[in-house]
């Protein structure tokens, strides 16, 4: 016996979905159900309640299910019917793009996602008479597939303030008032021309790049078939043609120097803003040596970065510590060790026995060395040349405040200190003699600890860090 199903244009997939679940309810096979009603050769309906059996599908094939079931292929449901039957009957995996099946309704899926994006894309709008407060507006749009209905969730969410219309051949989507409601298709609709399209044709054109031509990926990602409904593409023939001509003369602009008072912003800015004095004389106590780096421009991280982050602690102290560089909590707040490697760093001292409130705190480069991706500012390891030129202020800190001993945290700050490089993690735990002549301890920064995995690694590394505080802190106060 073959069963014949009907479905209906509009809903299609939920009435496949009933249809589907009480046939293999009855435990019907893939080859005894016609999904596209059965024609002349008309079989029996399916029955009109569900059977004994339940069958457990994935929640992924619904989701593969659906968006197939907006493709126009006439067999759609039939491939899903078989897919549901080899599920709910474990044979094999119809989900897998490695079998037949699964493959070919994971390119159906795909083709619906990718006529979606076209839709989303190249759908223009034009604004029609309107009666009531709400602006109207109208467009035509030919599909590949039936995806007006799951395409016009995308307009709803971004056009709710304003009427509109979307008319494709097959159905026409009608937004009135905050409600979404859909009707039949037919031939494009007359459109009125507004002020809106001169516009948009100005704004095209104005943006388009003759040095970037490439009519292939142009063609790719607006295929021809959509050209005749965008306006503009009514200009594209033209801007190729001008193309080379536009491109020589941008070279010979490129080729010609720098009108006058082209400089770069930023310096044209910081050369005018006001700026206390430099001393000319050495800094005699720490409070001028922070005033006078508060304008240093010795290497260019002053451009980017907030502020100068000085060093804070006693005037004078047996222990100086030393971390790479000023992280983005410590460049908006000016001071040293308050982001999460600075939390990691005091909770270590306190399991040491260390107040910070006791010894100098500071980095070996002052200013906050990033790079921006979006609203966060990622760090960046100071290079070479910006550690050396803050060594002037590095060898300032050394000499006002006299420490017994200094701890340098990280690969940054030992060779800051000791202008001596190599395997960072052979020095953990050692004591050199720095450029300052005096003793350097060498330890892990706190950041290497937030990066390390939880469990045995990170234990090790802080374990190590509390040890070397702790031994610093004892060498630096024998009298």
């Amino acid at each position: 016996m073959i069963h014949a199903v009907t479905l209906p244009d509009r809903g299609a997939f939920a009435a496949w979905r009933d249809a589907a679940r009480r046939a293999i309810s009855h435990r019907i096979a893939p080859d005894r159900i016609d999904w596209q009603g059965g024609g002349l050769l008309a079989g029996d309906p399916l029955p009109d309640r569900p059977g004994p059996h339940r069958p457990r599908v994935p929640a992924a094939f619904l989701a593969l299910a659906e968006s197939v079931g907006w493709h126009t292929a006439p067999e759609r449901f039939a491939l899903l019917y078989q897919a549901l039957w080899r599920l709910d009957a474990a044979a094999g995996d119809p989900l897998s793009q490695a079998d037949p099946l699964g493959r070919r309704l994971h390119l159906m899926a795909k083709a619906v996602a990718r006529d979606i994006h076209k839709m989303h894309a190249f759908v223009r709008f034009q604004e029609l008479p309107a009666d009531g407060t709400r602006r109207s507006f109208g467009a035509w749009f030919e599909p590949t597939h039936d995806t007006l209905e799951p395409g016009s969730v995308f307009f709803v969410k971004r056009f709710s303030d304003m009427d509109w219309m979307i008319a494709t051949p097959r159905q026409t989507a009608v937004f009135r008032d905050g409600a979404l409601r859909f009707g039949p298709g037919g031939p494009r609709p007359d459109l009125p021309e507004d002020a809106s399209g001169a516009l948009w044709a100005t704004y095209f054109r104005n943006i388009f790049n003759p040095a970037r031509i490439k009519t292939t990926a142009m063609r790719s990602e607006m295929p021809l078939k959509y050209w005749k409904n965008l306006p503009e593409t009514r200009l594209i023939p033209d801007m190729l043609a001008e193309a080379p001509a536009r491109v020589a003369r941008m070279h010979a602009a490129a080729a010609q120097p720098p009108r006058p008072g082209a400089a770069s912003v930023s310096a044209r800015y910081r050369a005018a803003m006001p700026r206390p004095e430099v001393p000319v004389d050495l800094p005699s106590s720490l409070g001028a040596a922070q005033a006078a780096a508060q304008v240093c421009t010795r290497c260019a991280l002053c451009a980017t970065a907030t502020r100068t982050v000085w060093g804070e602690g006693p005037a004078q102290t047996d222990l100086m510590i030393v971390g790479e560089q000023p992280g983005d909590h410590e460049d908006l707040a000016g001071r040293p060790f308050v982001g999460p490697a600075g939390q990691v760093l005091r909770q270590a001292m306190a399991s040491a026995g260390i107040d910070p409130g006791a010894v100098w705190l500071t980095n070996a480069v002052k200013h906050f060395k990033f790079t921006p991706r979006g609203r966060q500012r990622l760090h960046q390891t100071p290079d070479r040349a910006e550690i050396l030129a803050c060594h002037w202020w590095m060898g300032l800190e050394l000499a006002l405040v006299q420490p017994r001993l200094t701890l340098a945290l990280g690969a940054t700050a030992a060779f800051a200190l000791t202008g001596r490089e190599g395997p960072h993690a052979a020095r953990v735990g050692t004591v050199e003699t720095g450029l300052h002549d005096g003793p350097v301890r060498i330890t892990w920064h706190p950041s290497y600890l937030l990066r390390l995995p939880e469990g045995e690694p990170r234990d090790a590394a802080l374990h190590q860090l509390i040890a070397d505080l702790r031994a610093a802190h004892q060498a630096a106060s024998i009298t």
